[in-house]
């Protein structure tokens, strides 16, 4: 097909804004934590960006796009070694070139995994982080990103090209990632956090977060950047775009209008920390819907997912496991009621174009997006277990407990992120 310049140019800008969504996300967790973990927090999105980047050049996008091996379960990691065969002008992704289309996908990997991080705050060593990036990417990131993004296609002899079982097979509908990204990374995150276990003090201290203007800043930028995240998922400036972007808006407003409503019933206040957390339940919920539903659907969705998720971030201490940022309670719970309730939801007047079970499309759909989400839970789940298992088996992945009392920060990366005692004196000790 022709390259089309405005297509091209949207997906530039739409790899540009899921980019900073990492960034975002490191300034949304760094706001979270104690004043003496934030560089650290901060850092292990950041790492993210370099590690995942490299990787998804060697063979990732292979794993992810390349040849299916078989069963639509990855792809041939060598097919496209180092993006050597994808830079030609006549490497073409529907209408915009290859090399774009792979670097809007990376994007959407580096974040998959800075995710998980929120769950285990303060108490994982910095080098075990980077291995378990590595390993966690090759063996549950790329897989399941063939199984959900990869399409059908035609090779170049006319010959079908057969992508992953969820996106063909079974049919599902996750239109930017709710099973591959959030679902993927929520229960990813609960599994870390069970085998790092509980932070010292977890039950008796508050930990509450040093900087909420931090936090809101970090909402703010994610919400921003979701619209690349979402809308140029549509891989063209369409109309597809069009409905994505309106519903991820309103799905969003709805949710942070929802947390709101909760708190200030169960409270008696609205809070900023409700507000940025209404804001991310409600962009995880419509991820997977934004295609399928209309901007009623939508508000639905994203209301629900988020009085849904103000209630779930407490069951960390009834059931006694510590995800310090509430990865579990807001990525895993709004992820898959999102992806479940595209079977509800989906009217075949949006781009998707399939009716759920409220709009007279039966239980089809619904079967399917159950299956596919917890296909995906319970694979996560199992090789997020073993592969940080082996990690603290082995070379250890948490910290000695007087490193994380004094700060974490101090202890691996030699800093502190706020210098204020030395400032505003002059020698006689008065103020300047």
């Amino acid at each position: 097909m022709e390259i089309l310049a405005g297509d091209t140019a949207w997906m530039l800008i739409s790899t540009a804004l899921v980019l900073l969504m990492t960034p975002g996300l490191a300034m949304f967790y760094g706001g979270m934590v104690r004043a003496k973990g934030v560089l650290n927090m901060m850092m292990m999105s950041f790492i993210s960006m370099g590690v995942v980047s490299v990787i998804w050049t060697l063979y990732g996008y292979s794993m992810t796009f390349g040849k299916d091996l078989g069963g639509g379960l990855v792809g041939s990691p060598t097919e496209f070694f180092g993006l050597t065969t994808i830079i030609s002008e006549d490497s073409v992704f529907g209408t915009i070139p290859t090399s774009v289309f792979a670097a809007f996908q990376m994007m959407f990997a580096i974040l998959t995994v800075a995710l998980i991080s929120g769950a285990i705050a303060d108490r994982a060593k910095f080098g075990s982080w980077i291995l378990f990036v590595i390993i966690w990417v090759t063996i549950v990131y790329f897989p399941v990103a063939h199984w959900v993004f990869d399409f059908d296609g035609v090779d170049e002899n006319g010959n079908v090209d057969p992508g992953g079982w969820i996106a063909n097979d079974l049919a599902a509908i996750d239109f930017a990632g709710g099973t591959a990204v959030h679902i993927n990374a929520g229960i990813a995150a609960l599994a870390i956090a069970l085998v790092l276990g509980k932070r010292v003090g977890f039950g008796r201290e508050p930990f509450k977060p040093h900087n909420l203007t931090l936090v809101m800043l970090g909402a703010a930028l994610l919400w921003f950047g979701w619209f690349g995240f979402n809308a140029g998922s549509a891989i063209a400036a369409n109309a597809t775009a069009g409905v994505v972007f309106l519903n991820t808006v309103v799905a969003t407003g709805a949710a942070m209008v929802a947390w709101l409503l909760v708190e200030r019933i169960r409270n008696g206040h609205a809070t900023s920390l409700g507000a940025a957390s209404g804001i991310v339940a409600g962009l995880v919920a419509i991820t997977p819907a934004c295609s399928a539903v209309d901007p009623l659907g939508a508000m639905a969705i994203g209301a629900i997912a988020s009085a849904v998720c103000a209630l779930a971030v407490s069951l960390k201490y009834k059931l006694g496991y510590d995800d310090s940022l509430d990865v579990v309670g807001l990525h895993l719970v709004a992820g898959l009621i999102g992806s479940i309730f595209v079977g509800l939801f989906a009217t075949a007047a949006a781009p998707a174009g399939v009716d759920g079970l409220f709009y007279g499309g039966g239980s089809d759909q619904l079967v399917k997006q159950i299956i596919a989400s917890f296909a995906v839970l319970a694979y996560s789940f199992i090789a997020t277990y073993i592969i940080a298992k082996a990690i603290d088996m082995t070379i250890g992945f948490r910290v000695k407990e007087d490193a994380e009392v004094t700060g974490i920060d101090l202890a691996v990366h030699a800093e502190s992120s706020y210098e204020i005692g030395s400032q505003g004196a002059n020698r006689g000790g008065y103020a300047s």
